[in-house]
């Protein structure tokens, strides 16, 4: 049987060859595994005439330990090792830096340069360098296969080669969409990429062959005999044309001798009678199994490997021949011939004598079959084989070892993998081998606390991996054997990941108990410092925080730390000051900068803007707030960091709900919440389109639950903010609904918190609702002495959002005191301080407090009871949802809040004993129909 032609990809094969025609272009072929990528690439470069533009072929392997810029690495050491090696290169002073990647070549490669404390700018300058070797070896066109398991260096790599003007070579990416990460720089690659001279990408997207195509590739196999129609289809039906499969199971149905020919075509010998295996596991199963043991053997050590390995390679990890024999075994010869014949291995893909499967569905086939001693004998030996190679190939070495149960080896190789990473500025790949080594359970405590010293923390990201570190850095404190010093690491960094869950209660008592014993004149320090100068972090007093931030001050200023060091201090200073209240922090925050000359640095201008934004929302700075927090989602967008770009969006959403922006608002907040991976984006989310309900529907026992699973989250993680709006939320839903003492008990512990804290510019939403709750509850002097301490705890604060909470507070303590004229003249300045803002909702309540005041200084109106009659205002809304409007139309009409117009039509569905606004007009309008000169109806009537 024959090797199927490339079939059914002749549009897809033009494209890609007038691609690879044009100067420095970037081609992106996309596609499901088994689809036919790889064979495309091959057709297309072969395609290429003699003394063509030189090309080099990468593959990223499936490996969990990814070492830095690896797959590259390998394809560059046998690009140079074809030649004439490096020395003759004329490599720059530059090419220092490959020294850590390539250790045979420290005599042909310049002295390495001094190293950096800036991670972003070592791996810069480790890409520019891995570029201009690139370049001296002749590469014109890159082909980087299987680009979704790539690291994140190999990613950076590709993207400045992209990126550079003018390109100097081609790339040719593969990937498979369905494992691409969300967050992968690939998106970037494929959509940012400017245009240079090879122009915008070119995306090539393969899928199933159709039915005709399915005849000609199985034809291809069978001599380009006749495939019936019947059978086309029936294979068609069941692989859905995937190359692959399509291949593997008629190789299958001719070992099992199902092809038959009749009426000069081949056929099925019976259509109905054996079914095609559905998947390709079954295929391959069957096919090994008619192999003979030693080519079993070496298609197990081909599978454990994953790379394209030669004869020896292969013979050593099947264990047909010593790990050290040069000799190549007739015995592993004819293995391997056997195992090439049967189409499950071929050669010469990615080099002369190097064999490989066919795909890596297939060798996961033949691994899986395998039993789980012989896959861990197979692994070992791998390893003792790799142990012999110079360089070792260390992140392959940690595969084998981990695979094999040697833990001791695995965690050797991995933390130098890590090294690795970290000496490149790779951190993320760093994060990752760190993570998997940390959340080992089979590692000693000893063992854990020096790895978590590495661990660069502020590269997190994914809130399950975070959330696996802190169940394994609280089981290393359980221990007793640490030393205070590595005890102090490991709880400081366990505070760091517990702050960047927004667990800030918990991150101030871990980072409150690591301190005495850190050491001295370390960043660490100075950072745990300033995050519990956060009022966040803990229950105490604002001055204890300022006490916190003064010394972290004083610390950093005797301190020898690097700018991005520096920038992170300065700017959990920043966020501090302004979240406490503190004036202060306004100008600070003018020092921060701009530099995004470096990832690192330019995360950090992310951060900035998003934590100044934040304050600037929450003073009342809402003009400014928008703008820093667009800059933000800007900023983290364009350098893909997602976590501060979901926060960012998330802020942007309450800023929308304050402003009165809420066309579509509830439903992009949903989408937002369940799309979040972080709680503190979750929650923020959910309380938004929360609020936004509420304000057009008036609430129900759905919201009721919610708001208090919100504020119950914010008091136990300690997100204040959070825990304050949500109570605030709540208890203004059960005053609407007459419950002055549930409003009271809501807002009773996060009042006395920010009391005890006395951090006033928080009072915004609490402070109004917990006045009205005093006042309906007949408390008038513990309202009045509220409005007074949040009228001091504001003096001297520029802080408009807090000020004209203050105004309503001082509305409403008036109008307690039956004081109409004076509550009147309040209502119309707390309406004026929320519409300068702007925010609208709160400016409605407001007129509508100077409505009511007025009526009742004049004797008319005034607040009265109607018992189970509705009230006038209460009949106007009745009368307009006999009309079908909305809440929010309702509100427009009647210059209402929609917040106000939900409690007024609720509580006359609660006076007619209905639950909803249809069973309501249905009563309503059959009461009215009853009605006679001179008659009464029964029940509820509309006054």
């Amino acid at each position: 049987m024959d090797s199927p032609r490339l079939v059914g990809r002749d549009a897809e094969l033009r494209r890609l060859a007038d691609a690879l025609g044009q100067p420095s272009t970037l081609i992106l072929v996309e596609g499901e595994a088994g689809i036919g990528k790889s064979r495309l690439v091959r057709e297309a470069l072969a395609a290429l005439v003699l003394g063509g533009p030189r090309s080099l072929v990468a593959v990223c392997p499936p490996f969990r330990e990814a070492l830095t810029l690896g797959p590259i690495v390998d394809a560059a050491r046998q690009a140079a090792s074809s030649g004439t090696g490096v020395a003759g290169l004329g490599l720059s002073a530059l090419a220092g830096t490959l020294r850590p990647l390539f250790p045979e070549w420290t005599h042909d490669l310049p002295p390495a340069p001094q190293s950096l404390a800036d991670a972003g700018a070592a791996r810069h300058r480790l890409i520019r360098a891995f570029a201009e070797l690139l370049d001296r070896l002749g590469i014109e066109i890159l082909v980087v296969e299987d680009v979704h398991w790539a690291d994140e260096a190999t990613l950076e790599l590709l993207l400045y080669l992209a990126s550079r003007q003018p390109p100097a070579l081609s790339l040719v990416l593969t990937y498979r969409p369905e494992e691409m990460a969300p967050d992968s720089l690939l998106l970037r690659l494929s959509s940012r990429v400017p245009t240079g001279a090879g122009g915008s990408p070119t995306r090539i997207c393969l899928g199933g062959l159709a039915v005709a195509d399915t005849a000609g590739l199985v034809s291809s196999m069978l001599d380009d005999e006749h495939v019936s129609t019947e059978f086309a289809a029936f294979l068609h039906e069941r692989t859905g044309g995937v190359p692959l499969v399509l291949e593997e199971c008629v190789r299958l149905l001719w070992d099992r001798a199902d092809l038959v020919r009749r009426d000069g075509e081949w056929v099925r010998r019976t259509l109905d009678e054996i079914a095609v295996p559905p998947t390709i596991r079954d295929a391959v199963t069957e096919r090994v199994a008619r192999l003979g043991a030693d080519a079993q053997r070496v298609l197990l050590a081909a599978a454990v490997l994953g790379d394209p390995s030669d004869e020896r390679t292969l013979g050593a990890v099947s264990g047909l021949t010593a790990s050290e024999s040069s000799v190549i075994d007739p015995v592993v010869e004819a293995a391997v011939s056997d195992a090439v014949r049967s189409g499950l291995l071929v050669e010469g893909g990615s080099g002369p004598g190097r064999i490989a499967f066919r795909h890596a569905l297939a060798a996961r086939a033949v691994s899986d079959q395998a039993a789980s001693s012989e896959r861990r004998a197979a692994h070992r030996r791998a390893a003792a084989f790799l142990e012999t190679v110079r360089p070792r190939p260390i992140d392959r070495l940690a595969h084998h070892s981990r695979e094999s149960g040697e833990t001791a080896r695995w965690c050797e190789y991995t933390e130098q993998a890590a090294d690795v990473a970290l000496v490149s500025g790779d951190h993320l790949t760093a994060v990752t081998l760190l993570h998997e080594l940390i959340t080992e359970p089979r590692l000693s405590a000893e063992a854990v606390a020096p790895l978590v010293r590495k661990m660069p923390f502020l590269a997190f990201t994914g809130y399950g991996r975070r959330a696996d570190v802190i169940v394994a850095l609280r089981a290393v404190l359980e221990t007793d054997r640490l030393s205070a010093r590595d005890r102090a690491d490991v709880r400081g960094q366990l505070g760091r990941v517990l702050f960047s869950l927004g667990d800030y209660a918990a991150a101030a008592a871990e980072l409150e108990l690591a301190i005495p014993d850190l050491g001295e004149g370390t960043f660490a320090d100075a950072w745990a410092m300033t995050v519990l100068g956060l009022p966040w972090a803990g229950t105490w007093p604002a001055s204890i925080h300022l006490r916190w931030l003064e010394r972290a001050r004083q610390f950093a200023a005797g301190s020898e730390l690097v700018p991005r060091e520096r920038m992170i201090l300065l700017l959990n200073r920043v966020t501090a000051l302004l979240e406490l209240g503190e004036e202060s922090g306004w100008a600070l925050a003018g020092e921060l900068g701009e530099d995004e000359s470096t990832p690192q640095l330019a995360v950090e201008c992310a951060r900035a803007e998003l934590n100044v934004g934040d304050a600037a929302m929450r003073w009342g700075r809402y003009a400014e707030a928008r703008v820093r927090l667009n800059n933000a989602v800007d900023i983290a967008g364009r350098h893909g960091y997602q976590v501060i770009r979901k926060m960012a969006t998330v802020t942007l959403l309450r800023l929308d709900y304050l402003t009165g922006t809420w066309e579509g608002l509830a439903e992009r907040a949903e989408e937002c919440a369940d799309a979040a991976n972080m709680p503190v984006c979750r929650l923020e989310a959910l309380l938004v389109g929360a609020q936004v309900r509420l304000a057009t529907t008036g609430g129900d026992e759905q919201f009721d639950e919610l708001l208090r699973t919100l504020r119950e989250e914010g008091e136990r993680r300690g997100i204040i903010a959070l825990w304050l709006e949500s109570a605030a939320e709540h208890a203004r839903l059960r005053l609407s609904a007459g419950d002055a003492q549930e409003a009271l008990a809501l807002t009773e512990d996060p009042m006395q918190l920010l009391m005890d804290k006395g951090i006033w510019i928080w009072a915004t939403e609490i402070a109004p609702v917990r006045v009205a709750a005093l006042t309906a509850a007949g408390q008038q002097t513990e309202a009045e002495r509220l409005v007074a301490a949040f009228e001091e705890g504001l003096r001297g604060r520029c802080a408009p959002a807090a000020q004209s909470a203050l105004e309503e507070s001082r509305a409403l303590s008036a109008e307690g005191r039956r004081e109409f004229e004076k509550a009147a003249r309040a209502w119309d300045l707390a309406a004026l301080a929320w519409a300068r803002l702007p925010r609208p909702q709160e400016e409605a309540r407001a007129r509508e407090g100077v409505e009511r005041c007025t009526r009742a200084a004049r004797g008319v109106g005034g607040r009265r009871g109607y018992g189970s009659r509705l009230s006038p205002r209460e009949s106007e809304v009745v009368r307009l949802v006999l009309r079908g409007m909305t809440n929010r139309q309702i509100a427009v009409e009647l210059s209402r809040s929609p917040s106000t117009v939900g409690a007024q039509l609720k509580s006359a569905m609660r006076k007619y004993g209905v639950g909803s606004r249809t069973t309501l007009a249905v009563c309503v309008t059959q009461a009215e129909s009853t009605e006679t000169p001179g008659h009464v109806p029964p029940g509820p009537t509309i006054l």
